[in-house]
């Protein structure tokens, strides 16, 4: 039997060293999202330099396809003994076209796969996010040029000691005036607690102010040496041009402090319309996931 632990803060010692030499794109496999997401049911469980993540969904625990570098097979295994020794299915969710490859190879014709499409990850070339070229993004650019008309003091400050309590006091003030639905609450204990331990997590963040107040945040942490996750991102809805302006300020922060990166994550759509609408909107490159499902 796998024993899941709930993540914690230190755990990251040895989580994160697997989690960043594995050099996956999908946004589950950052300790954060691990840490935070899973807080409200599920864990990881360790099978050799394999890290086994389970989650809650729709009320049941649900394995994650497991991460790490070499043989994947022992901790498959190791997931499968588990399902079957609490009766469950032996069904795994995040499997990308890489992992349904090697399903396949250790264990050909056994699984069917069903696409997971409020799942998929919105990946962007960093360039494209920082320089926002060309007629299809050309929209965006209004709106910042709208924004910087609105707001000739605008300014940015990086996430810090002084500047967390700015950041908590908005992300506040922006849920009060949303419907508290379940996805959100758990989102607001995340941004709470990422606030909180910025530090030990290596978040990194920016703060957006029109001039007086502060308008938008952003905070995302380094997933691998190619890719950045970005976590949450809030603006106010009532100030034109503030979402394309913070996206497009953390984006050229992020490249100037980690050169090495060529990918911005950002996340899925949880399903919801509009969120999907604002991120198509930027023309990404997706990471498409499934549920694979043993079948005897």
């Amino acid at each position: 039997m796998l024993n899941f632990e709930p993540v914690k803060l230190e755990d990251r010692a040895w989580a994160q060293k697997i989690l960043y030499s594995a050099g996956r794109m999908g946004c589950e496999y950052t300790f954060a999202n691990l840490m935070f997401w899973m807080s409200s049911g599920g864990g990881i469980a360790r099978v050799g330099d394999f890290i086994c993540p389970a989650a809650q969904w729709d009320g049941q625990l649900r394995y994650l396809y497991p991460v790490g570098t070499g043989d994947p097979k022992p901790a498959l295994e190791a997931i499968r003994a588990d399902a079957a020794e609490h009766g469950k299915p032996f069904a795994l969710r995040g499997v990308t076209e890489e992992d349904r490859a090697v399903l396949e190879k250790l264990y050909p014709g056994k699984f069917t796969y069903t696409l997971l499409r409020d799942s998929y990850d919105y990946l962007y070339p960093i360039e494209q996010l920082t320089q926002l070229s060309g007629k299809k993004l050309q929209a965006k650019r209004n709106h910042i040029n709208r924004f910087i008309a609105d707001n000739p003091d605008w300014y940015t400050l990086p996430l810090d000691e002084k500047t967390a309590p700015l950041c908590e006091a908005f992300a506040k003030a922006w849920y009060e005036t949303h419907d508290a639905s379940a996805s959100l609450s758990v989102e607001r204990r995340a941004i709470e607690r990422t606030l909180k331990h910025f530090r030990q997590l290596e978040a990194d963040g920016l703060l957006l102010s029109d001039g007086s107040k502060i308008v938008a945040f952003s905070v995302g942490c380094r997933a691998s040496d190619e890719m950045f996750d970005v976590n949450f991102e809030k603006a106010d809805p009532d100030v034109s041009g503030a979402y394309a302006m913070i996206n497009r300020e953390f984006s050229r922060m992020v490249q100037s402090r980690y050169p090495d990166v060529r990918w911005l994550n950002r996340e899925d759509d949880m399903g919801l319309e509009g969120l999907r609408r604002a991120k198509e909107s930027y023309h990404p490159q997706f990471v498409e996931k499934a549920e694979a499902l043993w079948q005897d």
